[in-house]
């Protein structure tokens, strides 16, 4: 996947223990760090909307069509 180069700015508190990382090797640079950092924020902030919008699906009319597409399925099954 290809990169684009941005500036941003942030706290120097934040900075130097990212700096600390980098120097710990934990991370091969700040770039890296940061964008770790982002993704994993992304990917959580995805999974929390997830959960809230299966939190919004009534259970008993999804028990009910998947009982629905289960009987027509069986039906539509040949015999072996």
């Amino acid at each position: 996947m290809s990169s684009t180069k941005i500036a941003i700015t942030l706290e120097e508190d934040l900075v130097r223990r990212i700096d600390r990382m980098v120097a710990e090797r934990r991370f091969p640079s700040r770039s890296r760090a940061i964008q770790l950092a982002v993704q994993a924020q992304i990917d959580r902030l995805d999974r929390r909307r997830l959960a809230r919008e299966c939190a919004k699906l009534d259970p008993r009319l999804e028990q009910m069509v998947a009982e629905e597409g289960a009987s027509y399925d069986l039906e539509a099954w040949p015999e072996y």
